[in-house]
C-alpha cells in the first residue's frame, strides 16, 4: 500500500484495478470515506458528487466488497505491535437476558487485543480463550496479568508456562479499566 493525497493506494501486484471506469484513486477515496467515517453508501456518493466524480452507490458498495478486506488486511500488517505485557480480565454481561462472560485482553498502553463471548467461567474457556489470544497475536508476552480467578492460572500452566504471570487484584486495573 502507498500513501498519495492522505488515501492509501493497494499495491498493484495486490490487487488489479484493471478493467475498472475509475482510477485506483477514486476507488480507493470511496472506499477509505465509507469505512473510516460513519457515513451511508449515499452520503459517500454525495462526497464523492461534490468532488466531481459521478459514482452509483451501487458501485461504491462493490468497491468496498471487493477491494475493502485487502486495504483492511493492509492496515493490520502495518498496525504497531501490542506491548509485551498483558492484562487479562473477564465481565459478566447479560446478552438477550442470558448471562455471559465477555473476556478480554488489554495491553499495557490500553490497546485491546482480542475479546471473546462465552457461556463459562472456568478452565476451559480460559484456555480457550489464551489459545485464541496466542493465535490472534501470533506470539507469546513476557508478563501475564490477571486477577486471581484460578482458570487463568490453570490456562497459563497449560499454553504459556514459559510467560511471568502475576496475580493480583491491583496490578489488574488496566483490564478493568477498558471494559
Amino acid at each position: 500500500m502507498a500513501r498519495a493525497n492522505g488515501v492509501w493506494l493497494l499495491n498493484a501486484d495486490a490487487v488489479s484495478y484493471r478493467g475498472l471506469r475509475y482510477p485506483a484513486e477514486i476507488i480507493s477515496h470511496g472506499v477509505w470515506r465509507y469505512y473510516r467515517f460513519p457515513l451511508s453508501l449515499r452520503e459517500v456518493e454525495e462526497m464523492m458528487l461534490a468532488r466531481g466524480v459521478v459514482v452509483s452507490h451501487e458501485t461504491i458498495r462493490q468497491w468496498c466488497a471487493t477491494f475493502g478486506p485487502a486495504y483492511a488486511a493492509g492496515l493490520r500488517r502495518r498496525r504497531a505491535r501490542a506491548g509485551d505485557t498483558w492484562h487479562l480480565d473477564e465481565v459478566v454481561i447479560k446478552v438477550n437476558g442470558v448471562r455471559q462472560y465477555l473476556w478480554r485482553a488489554v495491553d499495557q498502553d490500553g490497546n485491546v487485543l482480542d475479546i471473546l463471548l462465552q457461556s463459562r467461567r472456568n478452565a476451559k474457556a480460559a484456555k480457550r480463550f489464551l489459545a485464541k489470544l496466542r493465535k490472534t497475536q501470533q506470539r507469546v508476552p513476557r508478563v501475564l496479568v490477571t486477577d486471581k480467578l484460578r482458570s487463568y492460572a490453570a490456562a497459563h500452566r497449560d499454553l504459556m508456562s514459559s510467560v511471568e504471570h502475576r496475580r493480583s487484584n491491583y496490578l489488574n486495573h488496566r483490564a478493568e479499566n477498558s471494559h
